[in-house]
């Protein structure tokens, strides 16, 4: 029996009147890496910052291993934003230290070895990188943690599209799925196919269709993509 880490119960977050998201209800399987994807503005971020405790929901609850997710728990989850994070004034080693004097389980054996995987300098500021290292180096950070669960929002934007496959690949060698869970969203659906366990297609903040990436092979026949096209129909 599968062991629920991530449950959303009715979950709705409004935003000046408008819902972002709205009557979320959904759990989430620990052990798994699992994509949340859809259109601009279907509400993918949003749903990861309710799941992290970086917003709290205007309605509904939502729960990390049976609990009400608080922003005290960030011991608990790492999470990779699209924006922010790192700091232009350090060096990119400076930056891995900082991390692992925030965060106690923080692994810097893993994170010296992402470093090299990544191919970046850990005496190069941060100021200096390009925007493809900076977010290689926010990768290294999120998964060189030993939360139980990782969430990544759209890890491989300004990434180069020669590397990502293999940083991808390269990305599953560093995660322990018998103690961690991956959650992440992306707009690149084709590319982050071959990792996911897991799918959940969310359009104008709604839950339109969620499932195993096995079943959506065996039943529709077809990729991801055309799965999500069709849900989306």
């Amino acid at each position: 029996m599968e062991t629920t880490i991530v449950s959303f119960q009715n979950v709705s977050k409004r935003y000046h009147l408008k819902d972002a998201v709205q009557g979320l209800s959904f759990d989430l399987p620990a052990g798994k890496i699992i994509g949340f994807i859809g259109p601009n503005g279907s509400g993918k971020t949003t749903t990861l910052k309710l799941m992290t405790g970086l917003l709290r929901p205007t309605s509904g609850r939502v729960l990390f291993q049976h609990s009400r997710v608080r922003r005290i728990m960030a011991e608990h989850m790492a999470f990779l934003s699209d924006t922010g994070a790192v700091y232009g004034f350090y060096t990119v080693r400076q930056m891995v230290n900082y991390y692992a004097g925030v965060y106690r389980e923080f692994n810097l054996d893993k994170a010296g070895a992402m470093l090299e995987f990544m191919q970046l300098d850990g005496g190069q500021h941060v100021r200096t990188l390009s925007k493809g290292q900076e977010g290689r180096l926010k990768i290294v950070l999120a998964v060189s943690r030993q939360a139980p669960l990782i969430v990544m929002d759209e890890p491989l934007s300004g990434l180069d599209p020669l590397v990502r496959q293999s940083i991808l690949t390269g990305l599953i060698s560093y995660i322990d799925l018998d103690a961690q869970t991956v959650v992440l969203s992306t707009h690149e659906v084709d590319e982050v196919e071959p990792i996911l366990d897991m799918a959940v297609l969310l359009d104008h903040g709604e839950v339109r269709a969620m499932d195993s990436t096995d079943r959506i092979r065996e039943t529709m026949g077809g990729s991801l993509l055309e799965w999500m096209k069709q849900a989306l129909v």
